[in-house]
């Protein structure tokens, strides 16, 4: 699943790489959670092109689109926790039928 997203030109982060924008897959109990921070660079641009104090949550659905569609392409199944903007991907989908991580 990482190398997907991955491919599609998203910017993965580790597991160490704390505080620094970009997607996060996080495993939980559930399966993966995949979250998006915007750096403050460009949550501040999107306000100041907008006008509009709400852009950084517009982009945010604009991101769990496109990552959620490809998930779902690829055959996962996605869910939307309750913390805003999250994924939460399902663990019985994680896995590829030969055990390996999608």
């Amino acid at each position: 699943m990482r190398f997907a997203l991955v491919q599609a030109g998203f910017q993965v982060l580790s597991d160490t790489e704390l505080g620094v924008p970009g997607l996060r897959v996080t495993e939980v109990s559930a399966g993966a959670l995949v979250s998006w921070t915007a750096s403050d660079e460009f949550a501040s641009l999107a306000r100041e092109r907008s006008g509009c104090p709400s852009s950084d949550d517009s982009m945010r659905v604009i991101v769990k689109v496109a990552v959620s569609g490809l998930l779902l392409r690829l055959g996962h199944s996605v869910a939307e926790p309750a913390a805003d903007g999250d994924l939460l991907v399902l663990a019985d989908a994680i896995s590829a039928p030969d055990g390996s991580d999608r």
